[in-house]
């Protein structure tokens, strides 16, 4: 880069550090993503570690005391875990196939928090197997189930989840504090207290408090300080029936981020204050000791520390004006726009154009009307195929939701980290996180029909496919 030049700060939704340098260019903790794209080939998933980690010690710091549980079905690997185990964070996991990501990368069993309202019975062995810090209890049946996996020499140690009917105002898809939904034991039907008598029945199991989360992408606080006092309020009437005093409040996650600039996001330092303000009120008031209070964010820590690069491949004029821009990936790799209307900052990577702005459409390559990345957003009017494309936002519910859709491989997870405290081109370093899917990975399932040779041939891979270094 021109060393008269000046970084521009990208801000929100972008990583913290990353930059507009010269030419064009998006620098994220000193790495030119033109390079790392040409490098590993795209679509290509970015993670910033310093975001992930600032993110972690942001929540730390506004919820001193409190347990923060990173909810690993916003991105899970094998590196994440590291860095939130390194962060002193605990982890919220919901399978068998995340609980052994996180065994075999080493993390501390007893920060775990498992969750799922129909857990297999894999996923309930595979948590008393590592010892779990903490199962959330999500139905009355599993009671049973996990119980009979304990022993009373080895109490597994639960939380129950209940719905305590707040509504909040986000998407349908993702909201989870009303009554009528798949998640938790209803307070006002009595489900939940009937599942604490349940629950205390069992010697092979630890009550240790109540959890619930109400949705995602919330942008107010209002509706968890609701649902804070509507909890408090059952521990006191556990006291009073059963004698038996819970010190754990779980509110979980969903605290919104925002997907553009200027986009409302729950701001964690308000958010806090106000949490540990309010559980101390509402424990004076029911004559309580005050819980210990446990947040899980997921999206909050992991989203805004991802950016997806793409290529275009084609522009097509669509018919009252504008253009639909095909690119390399699509639904597959970010179902989240088809499922939930999400929306992406949009911005050309690699070159700097003076073309005026033209209102475009992203579409991705999937045979799918739907599969739209990005709708009416102002690019410059020359975009060509070969450009590069960078989607802000994209490290939660991406690779995590991730498909093989049209037989596409999963694109790689590359995390860059800042090698000195300059935001400088060529300051930071690039390393695979997740390697690319191959073909070969595709077929590795598919098995062949009975007494049928299969054809042996060369494997395409990816252009700038990680073994070429």
């Amino acid at each position: 880069m021109d060393s008269t030049q000046t970084p521009v700060p990208c801000g929100a939704p972008w990583p913290h550090r990353a930059v507009w340098a010269t030419a064009g260019e998006l620098v994220i903790d000193g790495v030119a993503m033109a390079a790392l794209a040409r490098r590993y080939g795209t679509p290509v998933y970015v993670m910033a570690e310093r975001d992930v980690r600032d993110r972690c010690r942001a929540y730390r710091s506004a919820l001193p005391g409190a347990e923060i549980a990173y909810a690993g079905k916003a991105f899970l690997c094998r590196e994440m875990v590291r860095w939130i185990e390194e962060e002193g964070l605990w982890l919220d996991l919901a399978s068998s196939g995340e609980l052994a990501v996180a065994r075999t990368a080493g993390f501390p069993p007893e920060r775990v928090l498992v969750h799922g309202n129909a857990k297999t019975p894999r996923d309930l062995a595979a948590a008393l197997d590592l010892g779990v810090g903490r199962i959330v209890v999500d139905s009355i049946g599993e009671i049973n189930r996990i119980a009979a996996g304990a022993s009373r020499a080895r109490p597994q140690r639960v939380m129950l989840r209940v719905t305590p009917g707040v509504t909040t105002r986000t998407h349908p898809a993702v909201a989870t504090g009303g009554e009528d939904q798949k998640f938790g034991l209803s307070i006002s039907s009595g489900a939940a207290l009937e599942a604490v008598r349940r629950v205390l029945d069992h010697p092979e199991l630890v009550l240790t408090g109540l959890h619930c989360h109400i949705g995602s992408q919330l942008g107010e606080v209002r509706p968890y300080l609701i649902a804070l006092r509507r909890l408090v309020a059952l521990l006191a009437e556990i006291r009073d029936r059963h004698g038996r005093v819970l010190d754990e409040l779980n509110l979980g996650g969903g605290h919104g981020v925002a997907t553009r600039p200027g986009g409302a996001a729950l701001d964690v330092t308000r958010l806090g204050p106000r949490l540990t303000a309010t559980l101390r009120a509402a424990c004076a008031a029911c004559d309580l000791p005050v819980p210990r209070l446990f947040v899980e964010p997921g999206r909050a820590i992991a989203a805004a520390a991802g950016v997806t690069l793409y290529r275009v491949v084609a522009i097509k004029a669509r018919p009252g004006g504008g253009a639909y821009v095909a690119v390399d990936g699509g639904m597959s790799d970010n179902p989240r726009p088809a499922l939930y209307g999400a929306h992406h900052e949009v911005a050309l990577v690699g070159r700097r154009s003076e073309a005026p702005l033209r209102t475009m459409t992203i579409a991705g390559r999937h045979c799918e009307a739907g599969d739209l990345l990005a709708a009416d957003v102002a690019l410059p009017a020359d975009v060509r195929p070969g450009d590069l494309l960078a989607f802000a936002g994209t490290g939660a519910y991406n690779h995590a939701m991730a498909s093989n859709y049209n037989l596409v491989a999963r694109p790689p997870v590359v995390a860059v980290r800042a090698g000195t405290a300059r935001l400088i081109v060529r300051a930071g370093t690039a390393r695979l996180i997740v390697r690319a899917e191959t073909e070969a990975d595709l077929l590795a399932r598919d098995m062949a029909p009975a007494g049928v040779a299969v054809r042996q041939g060369r494997t395409v891979e990816p252009v700038g496919h990680p073994g070429k270094g």
